[in-house]
């Protein structure tokens, strides 16, 4: 029963391993295409939200 116990072990081990390969194959990937992207993709710097004393055009005149 130990053979097996120590078998299934292995196997399992295995499978992780496979697992945790291909899982960081596909984080390089994705960080290889972020950086590849075009810096127009980052977000743009936020625009001056306008202050609460400017006229916003409320209808308050």
């Amino acid at each position: 029963m130990r053979r097996k116990d120590d078998a299934e072990a292995e196997e399992r081990a295995r499978r992780l391993a496979a697992a945790l390969r291909e899982n960081l194959k596909r984080r390089k990937a994705q960080a290889r295409g972020r950086d590849a992207a075009p810096s127009s993709s980052a977000p743009a710097t936020p625009t001056e939200a306008p202050s609460p004393q400017s006229p916003a055009g409320d209808g308050e005149d």
